[in-house]
């Protein structure tokens, strides 16, 4: 299990900066200047999905930072909760690469690190939780 550490640190860490990187999103990419303001109770919508998100996200990974070695131990609920952000990565993946891409304008640049950037992470993911899998089913 201490050569995958790296890996789950990696992912980790990947998925908490995301989150964190996510409360500024709005104000970076100027998304209230597409919204007419008119529509408060969608700004605030938009607001409070954003924010949610963010802190669950960063908040589940800083957790699984925090609990590194007891997910790379043998505590099955901390590879649980490894799991749930594996799946949350594989779905979001999924929307970058099948279901709806970021469209390529006006940021061309933007659109493809996210599509590759979440596809790599997934993968990483899923290659670290299969390891967690196997190692559950070793202490069985």
């Amino acid at each position: 299990m201490k050569k995958y550490k790296i890996l789950y640190y990696v992912t980790t860490i990947m998925s908490m900066l995301v989150g964190l990187w996510h409360f500024f999103v709005p104000v970076m990419f100027q998304w209230y200047d597409y919204l007419p303001m008119q529509y408060k109770n969608l700004i605030v919508g938009i607001d409070y999905t954003n924010y949610c998100f963010s802190l669950l996200l960063f908040g589940c990974s800083l957790l699984l930072i925090i609990w590194g070695k007891r997910a790379l131990g043998e505590s099955k609920e901390a590879k649980e909760l490894y799991f749930f952000l594996t799946i949350v990565w594989i779905f979001r993946a999924c929307l970058a690469t099948f279901i709806e891409p970021w469209p390529l304008e006006p940021i061309p640049l933007a659109a493809i690190l996210q599509l590759v950037l979440s596809d790599l992470l997934a993968f990483m993911m899923i290659t670290m939780s299969i390891v967690f899998y196997k190692n559950i089913k070793k202490i069985k």
